[in-house]
Formats: C-alpha cells, structure tokens, sequence
C-alpha cells in the first residue's frame, strides 16, 4: 500500500530522468537494428551456410525487436507515471496548502489532525464553528483519500510493467499507446509540434485525443480538440492551486507586501469562473489557459477550429484581461454568425469559428506609467505579436487542410496584431485593424499578408485611431484598404473608440465579409476626418 508519507517524497524529476535515460537506450537498440538489417545475407549468397546465417540474422532480429518492445513498453509506463506523479504532487501540495491555511495538519499516515483550533470563541458560535471545522476536516480528508487511490493505481500500473518486463511478457506492438513516448519537442514551435503529433499512431492520437495530458493544453499546432479536453481538465486543479495560495496569503492575516498578490490571486479566480461561464455557452473551445504571470490569459472559440472552413482571431485592446472581458466572446459569437450568412448567402458555404484571443499580458490604465508594461510602449505589442503569431501558425500546422484564417486586432490588440503580422509563417490570408494606433510599421509589406488583404476601419471621433503611436497612422499607408463604419444599406453606423464589433452595424458587416472571404462585398470608405488631415501634416 502507498502512504502519505510515501507520496510526499515522491519526485518526477527523477522519473523523468529514468524516461530520458530508456529513449537512449531504445535509439540505441534503433541504430543495431539498422546495422543488423545493412549485414543481411548478400544477394546470391546460397547453400547450407547461407540458411543457417539467415535463420541466425532472424533470430537476432526477433530478439533485438523484443528487447526494444521492452524498453519501449517500460519508457511508456515510466512516462506516463511520471505525469502522473507530476499532477497527483500538485494535488498534494495543495490540499497541504489548504490544511495550513484552516489550521489542520495531514499526518504521515494521511489523517487530519487539528492543529490550530481557533481561540476564545463566543459561546453562541461554538457549534457552528465546530461544524465548519468537520465539514474543512472531511473535505481534507476525501482530497486525501482521492490522492491515495491515484497513487495506489499509479504505482501498481507501473509495478504491473515492470513485472512483465522482467518476465519477458512485453511483446513487439504490445506497448501502451498512451504515454509520453514520442514525447512533443519540450519548446517546439507550432510546425514541430504538428509533426509530433501527426508522426504518431492512428492508437495513439486516439489515446491521447480521449484522454490528453495536460501539458498538450497550450501547444501550438495540436489540434484544438485535443487542447481544448486538456485544458478543460486542467480547470479544477489550477482554480485548487490558486485558492489553497489564497488561503495560505489570508491564514495569518494579509500583510502590505501581500496584499498585491493576494489581489492578482483573486484576479486569476475570477478569471477561471469567467473562461467557465464562457464554456458553458456551449459550442466553444478552449485553446489556452495559462494562471502564470501578472494575469491569466485564455483564448476561447466559438465553433470548431479543426473543421471550420474561415477561422477568425480577434485581439481586444487595452485593459483587456481574462476576467474583465467576458463581452469579447459574445462580440465573436456575433460576428461568426454574421460571418456564416454571408459565407452561405454569397460565399461558399464554409463552416466559421471564432476565436477570442487573451495570449498575453495587456496594458492596463494602472500601469500607464510604468515603461516595461505601459501603453505608450511598444514592448508588450511586441511580445504579445510573437505569441500571437505562433498561436494562428499553430492553427493552420494542426490541419491537414488550410483553412482561410483572418486577425482581427482593435485598439493595442491592432498594434500586436500588426506585430504578429511580421512575424514569417503565421500563415494569415487577412488582416483587419479597427481604431488602430498604428501596426507597427509604416509599410503595409512588412506585414506578412497577401497584397490587398490588409484592412482598416476608423470610426468617426476615434482620437485612438489617429495617434499613430505605432508606425504611423494607418490610414496614411498605402495598400491598406479602408472600410466603412458609417451607416449603409448593411448597418447602423458607429462613432468613438469601441463600438465596432456592435450588431447590426456597418464595420461589423465588413468585418464579417473579410471572415466569410467575401470582402468584395465589404463597403469601402476611407475613414478620414480631421484627426487624420492633422495626423498627415505631422507625418
């Protein structure tokens, strides 16, 4: 049986280890194999020897093929242990978090024991209290429970392994297909990624598309089915982490120094139910989720980017953040749906989806004055359009088709859109910036889209738009095309900073033409007022 105690000094650093040591060993039984397939008998070579030689060559061959059935079968047990092992500590670590911050304490043998029961308690609360502290106490106790029994099954599967390795009862084909054998590049790129993962076994895309480990989650280039179940699965841990941190940060009371933390803590929470209320509109899927840093970011898309045949990729602006900016994905959901009548009315007939993107850390009105996070700097456009930019490569290398991808960026998210765009290979068919400060660059052809597929709309009285922070401003560069955001024959028109996705709206008709791949549909219109004639006399 599998102690607390046990668990708690197990390390899958050194599991990993022994994962990398058997991948050499099995290259090494890969190269003899190719050595003893090149010492085959030579053609023409006939008689008793010749038989005896080739019945000799075969055995060995089988042999060889066995002992590397073996080393595979064990790396792939050693593996998957070894991810295991990796969440089930996390668990661990937080369910003692959360014993500390409640003043229990989990034993060797994994019973609870009351540590800090609370003081000086008055009479009348006594009994609620003591009734909040058994419902805590059988809480830790069912988290410890679950951890045991996960770890109990962890070791006897890897046990059970071993056992049939040592007994020679592996056979060629016989490994697991779920593991982390062939395991992804450790920081490839969405093209390396795609390649892992298309280089695998029909069983084992299988296995790891019903069931996949969590570091698939945030990988560039697996396919957004598969991201999306691991990221969905990863929910419960990241929201057990945050709040066993939360409640370590409160347990003794929140000091000065704390209370920043404590704060963003709070943030990635709220972030978390918001990606789940997202989720629960249905028909979404969830290709990022990632609580590291200053704020958690999150990208979420309505309809199947695997299949669709038009795949949007909006950026929002300033301020932007996970649990502040739930309005983007119901903007998405409403210009897919636009998207597709044009697609079916005038195009052809694709399928659409939509992605909200909240990649990176976004300037907020707090930090305007800090220079490495302001928005007046370029610096986070610039790392957002790198994460950007491998996030939309990673759609088009996940497919064995090409869908038509558009970037949509509006505000700061047009400038990181713009920076995305220089980047080589995102594989963007169009681009389109609303109340854009600039992309970037002065000359539309350092943005990596093809000729005449780069748009701009500017609404009237959007000052944002004519800054030209970034670049210059856009509607001064050539070969970007404008489109409307007055009122037409399609739509209501719109004015100010940030209502050019509103339904029933002109810019939100155009952008849905671009989406659909229809853009000759799209109303044309310059965008040009005041702000832009002033903006030109400075250029």
């Amino acid at each position: 049986m599998v102690s607390f105690a046990d668990v708690r000094r197990w390390k899958p650093d050194a599991l990993e280890e022994v994962f990398r040591t058997l991948g050499k060993r099995r290259d090494e039984l890969v190269g003899l194999d190719d050595e003893l397939h090149a010492a085959r008998n030579p053609a023409g070579w006939t008689g008793e020897a010749a038989e005896n030689s080739a019945k000799r060559h075969a055995e060995l061959g089988k042999d060889l093929h066995r002992l590397g059935a073996e080393v595979d079968g064990v790396r792939d047990a050693v593996g998957k242990a070894a991810e295991e092992v990796e969440q089930i500590k996390k668990r661990l670590d937080a369910t003692e978090h959360q014993a500390r911050a409640n003043g229990f304490e989990i034993t060797e043998d994994g019973g609870i024991r009351d540590a800090a029961p609370p003081q000086d308690v008055p009479a009348e609360d006594v009994e609620r209290v003591k009734q909040q502290r058994l419902r805590a106490r059988d809480e830790l106790a069912a988290a410890v429970e679950s951890i045991l029994d996960d770890a109990e099954r962890t070791d006897a599967d890897l046990a059970k392994t071993l056992t049939a390795a040592e007994q020679d009862e592996i056979q060629p084909g016989a490994a697991p297909a779920q593991t982390m054998a062939a395991m992804a590049p450790k920081d490839g790129g969405p093209a390396e990624n795609a390649k892992w993962w298309k280089s695998l076994s029909d069983a084992e895309r299988e296995a790891y598309t019903k069931n996949p480990p969590a570091w698939l989650g945030n990988r560039d280039g697996i396919p957004a089915e598969v991201r999306d179940k691991a990221n969905r699965a990863r929910i419960a841990d990241e929201r057990s982490t945050l709040q066993a941190r939360k409640d370590e940060l409160r347990a003794g009371g929140v000091s000065g120094g704390e209370e920043d933390e404590l704060a963003k803590v709070d943030a990635k929470l709220k972030s978390i139910d918001a990606v789940e209320q997202m989720l629960a509109r249905g028909d979404r899927q969830l290709l990022l989720l990632d609580t590291g840093g200053e704020r958690a970011k999150a990208a979420v898309a309505v309809g199947n980017v695997d299949t669709a045949d038009h795949v949007s990729v909006y950026t929002p602006g300033m301020n932007t953040t996970v649990d502040g900016s739930l309005n983007a994905d119901k903007q998405m959901d409403q210009l897919r749906r636009q998207a597709q009548f044009e697609s079916d009315r005038h195009g052809d007939g694709g399928k659409v989806a939509a992605v909200t993107w909240v990649g990176t850390e976004f300037p907020q009105r707090s930090e305007v004055t800090d220079p490495d996070r302001s928005v007046a700097t370029a610096k986070l456009a610039e790392d957002g359009g790198k994460k950007l930019a491998s996030f939309c490569e990673g759609i088009n290398a996940s497919r064995d088709d090409d869908p038509h991808l558009t970037a949509i960026g509006h505000s700061y998210g047009s400038t990181i859109t713009g920076y995305a765009m220089q980047e080589q290979g995102h594989g963007v068919d169009d681009a389109v910036f609303s109340g854009s400060p600039g992309v970037g660059t002065d000359d539309v052809e350092d943005l990596n889209v093809p000729a005449g597929h780069s748009y701009r709309i500017e609404a009237k009285n959007d000052w944002v738009a004519d800054l030209g922070r970034f670049g210059g401003d856009p509607s001064h560069l050539d070969g970007m095309t404008g489109l409307s955001a007055k009122e037409s024959e399609h739509g209501k028109g719109v004015e100010g900073h940030s209502s050019y996705f509103a339904p029933d709206s002109t810019s939100q008709y155009n952008m849905s033409t671009v989406v659909a791949g229809v853009p000759d549909r799209a109303v044309k219109d310059d965008g040009r007022g005041i702000g832009d004639v002033i903006s030109g006399m400075i250029s």
